[in-house]
């Protein structure tokens, strides 16, 4: 059960974090590694998930390594997504983009599952 919570709030998180708080320059900067939106974004996902994690696990350095490791996972799918975007540009009433916009969520959602695997292994969970 504790996972399926976990879960729920990572997708409330992601939501939040995408589309809600997402300003105008951060999207701006994407695909450009000397502009400080990408970094923005990516860090309001790493901190937001920091609660999320504190759900199951106990070792704060867990909740560090893990918070940093969605942090460069996340840049890292936002940048190749904007990088090829910016070399095959992609309106938005066309097929393409929306199957690049769906495999660049299909990525994140994949992080939260490898999130949730790691949780479960690290043995953090309550008995029952």
């Amino acid at each position: 059960m504790l996972l399926l919570t976990m879960l729920i709030w990572l997708q409330v998180k992601h939501f939040m974090a995408d589309y809600v708080l997402q300003a105008e320059w951060m999207i701006g900067g994407k695909g450009n590694l000397r502009k400080a939106g990408p970094y923005a974004h990516a860090g309001i996902h790493a901190v937001a998930t920091t609660p999320i994690l504190w759900l199951s696990i106990k070792d704060s350095s867990w909740i560090v390594v893990i918070a940093c490791g969605e942090f460069l996972v996340h840049f890292l799918i936002d940048h190749l997504k904007a990088i090829h975007g910016h070399r095959q540009p992609h309106p938005m009433n066309t097929r393409s983009f929306w199957v690049l916009h769906g495999a660049d969520q299909l990525a994140h959602h994949l992080t939260y599952s490898a999130i949730l695997a790691i949780t479960f292994w690290h043995g953090n969970l309550p008995n029952g």
